[in-house]
């Protein structure tokens, strides 16, 4: 069985490197049989594009793991999970493996300490996992792995959430310290894969400028920005979110690592809205979840953005930092910066760009697949 790309799809961003094609891009539509299986890709006149994993139940039917001829089975995951491993640094608590960056089309692995979250995003990976967790186990010798299939984009791949470890055990929620920071972990409930380790040195980084500052950490989860901003010597800190569960867990964290920090349940639209004008913070830190899930929910999460970031830098002292991120891949570091320029406008404040940031290196962004750099961030100064 091979696939072939439609005459007609020269501009077919596989051939600059993307590792997704769609049905309506093929001349040949794979079988519900080959679901799950490695085939070849060629274009129109017959040259080799790569080798990827057919699924005819998901809009992207075929999911490119190589450029070469190589099989999908236990010789390849092991050498593509030997070239993840030696490009991560040695750390405790870390992402091993991230996808069709790492030549995985949807096998996610983070590690917390002697833990490994493992998680299958689509039936290639779902097919083949007992393999890939015993290869986990001789190159790691984890105490115990996590399979965290409940991710709702499984279902876009015709496959059940379900949620479990590999030794059949519950693995209890654990204290680990985080970069000086003690958070309690649960692994099975948390969010994502029970920590947001992509974001673990930007916690440290901006809690640099806190010393001394009213810092506010909206969509605080349990309380990172806002632990490591009271660690560094923050005046006062207050942390939102919308979840009882993320403020009691902030608090708990608070609480662990003696810090003094106020956890309040809000939503952080209506917070702003009905603050004092003379209410105002040294520093703020937006990182709300993604607010565009889809193409189609893009225009109305612009607006929410450019609302919030405006709100934002409204509530800033003079000489104040806002630390602002967006980890939707739908919308772009350039749109995202848009509308940040227009919300500066808006407030009739100068404005300064201090610097950008993104997905640390354990998080690869793989060139020609734009959708692999999905956290951009800004840290912007109001001058007046």
């Amino acid at each position: 069985m091979k696939l072939i790309l439609k005459k007609e799809a020269r501009k077919a961003r596989v051939r600059r490197g993307h590792p997704w094609v769609f049905a309506n891009e093929l001349a040949t539509v794979p079988a519900a049989s080959d679901d799950g299986k490695a085939c070849p890709l060629e274009d129109g006149r017959g040259r080799f594009l790569g080798m990827g994993i057919v699924n005819t139940r998901s809009q992207i039917v075929w999911r490119r793991y190589t450029s070469r001829e190589d099989p999908w089975d236990s010789g390849f995951f092991a050498r593509a999970l030997d070239v993840a491993l030696r490009n991560r640094e040695e750390e405790s608590f870390r992402r091993l493996v991230w996808s069709e960056a790492d030549d995985m089309p949807g096998l996610v692995v983070d590690q917390f300490g002697d833990y490994l979250v493992v998680q299958a995003l689509t039936l290639g990976v779902e097919l083949v996992l007992p393999d890939i967790l015993d290869l986990l186990q001789d190159l790691l010798s984890p105490r115990d792995m996590v399979i965290r299939n409940d991710a709702p984009s499984r279902k876009l791949e015709g496959l059940t959430l379900q949620q479990y470890s590999r030794s059949g055990k519950t693995v209890e929620p654990f204290w680990a310290k985080i970069y000086e920071i003690e958070y309690l972990l649960d692994l099975h409930s948390g969010q994502k894969t029970g920590f947001y380790l992509d974001q673990r040195q930007e916690h440290f980084k901006v809690a640099t400028f806190a010393p001394d500052w009213r810092v506010l950490d909206a969509f605080c989860n349990q309380g990172a920005f806002a632990l490591q901003c009271a660690a560094a010597g923050a005046r006062e800190v207050l942390g939102l979110d919308s979840s009882e569960e993320a403020i009691t867990a902030g608090r708990a964290n608070a609480r662990k690592n003696e810090l003094q920090v106020r956890f309040e349940r809000a939503n952080v639209f209506d917070f702003f809205s009905e603050r004092e004008k003379e209410d105002r913070f040294d520093l703020i830190i937006l990182d709300p979840p993604s607010f565009a899930p889809n193409r189609k929910a893009v225009p109305a999460a612009c607006r929410g953005y450019k609302e919030l970031q405006l709100r934002a830098l409204q509530a800033l002292s003079p000489g104040g930092i806002l630390a602002t991120y967006c980890c939707s891949h739908h919308v772009g570091r350039d749109r995202f910066l848009e509308l940040i320029e227009g919300a500066a406008v808006d407030s009739r404040r100068p404005v300064q760009l201090l610097y950008h940031t993104g997905q640390p290196l354990d998080h690869p962004v793989r060139l020609g697949f734009p959708e692999s750099f999905y956290l951009k961030g800004c840290l912007l100064r109001v001058n007046d």
